[in-house]
């Protein structure tokens, strides 16, 4: 499975997070991108990631050889709404000019010139979209059409949020990327508006948010059959229905299991399976 946003930029088929890894945020990226991982996903938000962290990391993988253009890096704004006291910009400007100070900020942060994948972290509400929700895409189009962001995107959005900003945009996200739970079809509405608006669908809490699919007898007698593990079956799984996975294990030996998702493939009998597994047990 490849993914291939709509302007033609390519994205690795896996991602590793760096939520919540505090002070070992360092550690945890020298590790993932020596496991192999070539996708780093962060957010200028200090409640739960530090942005800084990732680029003191990536100085030292420069430093010891590797290219700007071996990695592929994505970071976001983050509304005031989804911040602490301690945001990347004035908390009291206009949107548009918090996503300004925000980005800048993240280039500073990741020591690079262009930002990779460039993602709203989430809308002002949990219906609609607002004024605000429309003036920051418009901030992040004009970001994009500078050429300092690849690509660019939205998070946590709904089916219905996804949809409004497909049809009010300049420019329409190239990706989404979602908490992806099993009893909601593995966000199957959102899924569906991406398929039918050429968006790259990235799923995050994949093993955490699905205990209960995982604990399936019927999932766990798939993967005993291929020989992986559980994680390895459902990065999988999500690859081959179109979900861009993405790990954020703070374990060296998970890292590198993870990356075999990449290599076996899964009969098109269990990927149906799982995929109703929710639904059914």
């Amino acid at each position: 499975m490849q993914f291939t946003a709509a302007n033609g930029v390519q994205l690795p088929q896996i991602m590793y997070g760096t939520a919540w890894k505090k002070e070992a945020t360092t550690d945890l990226v020298l590790k993932a991108v020596r496991a192999g991982f070539r996708a780093i996903d962060t957010a200028n938000q200090l409640i739960h990631y530090d942005e800084a962290l990732v680029g003191k990391a990536l100085l030292e993988l420069y430093q010891g050889g590797l290219k700007r253009e071996e990695l592929f890096l994505q970071t976001k704004f983050t509304s005031v709404n989804g911040q602490d006291h301690r945001t990347p910009y004035d908390a009291k400007a206009r949107p548009a000019i918090q996503v300004e100070q925000s980005f800048a900020s993240s280039l500073e942060h990741l020591h690079t010139e262009v930002i990779d994948s460039y993602v709203l972290h989430g809308p002002y509400g949990r219906r609609g979209l607002t004024a605000e929700d429309l003036e920051v895409w418009q901030a992040i189009e004009k970001i994009y059409k500078s050429g300092k962001a690849r690509i660019i995107g939205v998070s946590n959005f709904s089916a219905d949020q996804l949809e409004e900003l497909c049809l009010k945009a300049e420019i329409k996200p190239m990706v989404v990327q979602n908490r992806c739970y099993a009893v909601m079809g593995w966000d199957r509405d959102v899924r569906d508006v991406c398929s039918e608006n050429n968006i790259i669908y990235q799923g995050f809490s994949l093993l955490t948010a699905n205990g209960r699919a995982l604990a399936s007898p019927s999932v766990r007698a798939v993967a005993t059959k291929y020989g992986v593990t559980m994680a390895q079956l459902i990065f999988r799984f999500s690859l081959q229905i179109g979900i861009l996975p993405l790990t954020g294990t703070s374990d060296q030996e998970h890292m590198k299991e993870d990356l075999q998702a990449l290599s076996f493939e899964i009969d098109q009998q269990y990927i149906k399976m799982i995929e109703a597994v929710a639904t059914i047990e």
